[in-house]
């Protein structure tokens, strides 16, 4: 909301849809902003901060190259079903629940499959958004570059991508012991986005506060929606574990016997079933996937071969819930 208001997610497109004028198709940009933004969640591993980011980077440009607003805001929200980051919390207690070290686990045994995944989804972004823009004459039109009011100077187009340059800056790794989370880097870029914009409005600072009030409506706009949410599905996951309810689906796939292939497409429907009831990926996985060793040592099968399908279930599932943040 911030960016949008001092001018910078113009200045974005203006830069940005030059380069990117020459790919004709929509469709084929669709299939390119979807990979980049698979991508970006190699850096995010929250599916909320992602979201949220793709809106603000991505989706902007997107819709001023041509691409129907429906399918730019699919194309930020899908990602969040791909597996990418090795640090994300529920790969690190797949893999030690599956009995491996985590860079095994998430490069031999979940990287290939989401890999698939990614052209999977690429494609059919590609087909079913072109078939769903023809069917409901869904508007596409490009934006002329030049009718683009920017009242903001060209280096503000930094300001948007502040938040991922962060994430990779502040790893962990690049700087080392130096680790910031996604939350406290975006309040970062929101106050280094306003010292610049302070400076650039020659030292004024009533507008600039005037201008952080977008920030703060912003703010109270996701609040409404997006928090109460995750803090509605977080209660609603919470209460079906504690009735017992997850136990006892689980209890009942056991004493039914079923074959390891058979037990392995129960827990896998029941991660997605819950994750979509819910709206929360983690919550349902954490659930089940505390009960995938002993249920693999009774069938003599490999843990991973249980925990891998209900990993990619329960972020599929959170995808495509309709109360997810």
């Amino acid at each position: 909301a911030y960016m949008s208001h001092i001018g910078a997610n113009n200045v974005v497109v203006k830069q940005f849809s030059k380069p990117l004028s020459v790919i004709k198709s929509p469709y084929v940009l669709l299939v390119a902003a979807y990979i980049v933004a698979c991508l970006m969640s190699l850096a995010v591993s929250s599916a909320t901060g992602l979201g949220v980011l793709l809106m603000a980077t991505l989706f902007p440009m997107m819709t001023a190259m041509g691409i129907s607003r429906p399918a730019a805001t699919a194309v930020c929200a899908s990602p969040a079903a791909i597996i990418l980051s090795p640090t994300s919390g529920d790969v690190v207690i797949a893999a030690e629940k599956a009995g491996l070290p985590l860079h095994v686990f998430a490069v031999e045994t979940v990287l290939p499959v989401s890999i698939c995944a990614i052209i999977v989804m690429a494609a059919a972004a590609y087909f079913w958004n072109k078939y769903l823009d023809n069917k409901e004459n869904t508007p596409m039109e490009r934006v002329d570059v030049s009718e683009i009011e920017t009242h903001a100077p060209a280096y503000y187009a930094v300001l948007p991508f502040l938040p991922i340059i962060g994430v990779f800056l502040f790893n962990g790794e690049t700087i080392p012991g130096l680790y910031l989370d996604i939350y406290t880097i975006v309040v970062l870029s929101i106050f280094l986005g306003a010292l610049v914009d302070f400076a650039t409005k020659k030292f004024d600072g009533r507008r600039t506060l005037e201008d952080l009030d977008a920030c703060y409506e912003g703010m109270a706009d996701a609040f409404k929606g997006v928090v109460m949410l995750l803090v509605a599905a977080g209660v609603f996951a919470q209460g079906l574990m504690s009735i017992g309810a997850i136990d006892n689906l689980l209890g009942l796939a056991e004493s039914a016997g079923a074959g390891g292939i058979a037990l392995m497409m129960l827990l896998t429907l029941l991660t997605v079933a819950a994750a979509i009831a819910t709206g929360s990926g983690n919550a349902p996985f954490y659930a089940f996937v505390e009960l995938a060793p002993s249920l693999a040592a009774k069938m003599g099968l490999n843990p991973a071969f249980l925990i891998i399908p209900m990993l990619q279930a329960s972020n599929l599932g959170r995808t495509v819930s309709p109360v997810s943040g």
